[in-house]
């Protein structure tokens, strides 16, 4: 009876720990593509990305895999797909590169965006009706809290911060409230 209780207080501990820590592992499916990337040895990831996508090839909108036909289409991928209902798909391994930025630059100037950043594509729409679920947004910011533990990121931003011109996603994302998602725990992110 001892022992079941010492194991069971040092599970309670080692999870206790885990989660004030930040550290939980988040869960990941990978779903690798070949196309839109190239393969990258020892590149610097200074930033992140949040992108907006959906299937514009008609039926369902929120189609992960016809949504990754449209990228197979046009050579374009990033390195994360987040689905409606939350789930973190990994398109790209982030050593690698994910042709997800386009014509862009940092707020430093820096027009290489695609070398140095990780793409993070939500599923959702420009309908001024539709916007990202809730179980997108924890996603994302679980995501995006990761991979500033594991990287030196200066920047998180809009697809729209680095190609004003061009680009006007994440459509109908709350990004101050996301930002205040971010900088809980201590996180601060750096934006335009």
């Amino acid at each position: 009876m001892i022992d079941q209780k010492l194991l069971l207080i040092s599970l309670l501990f080692v999870l206790n720990s885990t989660f004030a820590s930040g550290q939980c592992k988040l869960k990941i499916i990978d779903k690798r593509v070949p196309f839109g990337m190239r393969t990258e040895t020892g590149r610097v990831i200074e930033a992140i990305i949040i992108h907006s996508v959906f299937n514009k090839s008609g039926g369902d909108k929120y189609n992960v895999k016809q949504i990754l036909k449209q990228f197979r289409q046009y050579r374009v991928s990033s390195h994360y797909l987040i689905a409606r209902n939350g789930k973190i798909f990994r398109l790209v391994k982030e050593k690698d590169v994910s042709f997800q930025a386009g014509k862009s630059c940092l707020p430093d100037g820096q027009t290489s965006v695609n070398q140095c950043s990780i793409g993070i594509e939500l599923v959702t729409t420009d309908d001024v009706s539709d916007k990202p679920t809730e179980k997108q947004i924890r996603s994302l910011t679980a995501l995006v809290k990761d991979i500033q533990h594991r990287h030196a990121i200066k920047y998180v931003l809009r697809h729209s911060d680095i190609a004003p011109e061009r680009k006007t996603d994440p459509w109908n994302m709350d990004w101050e409230e996301f930002q205040k998602k971010l900088s809980i725990g201590g996180l601060k992110i750096a934006s335009y």
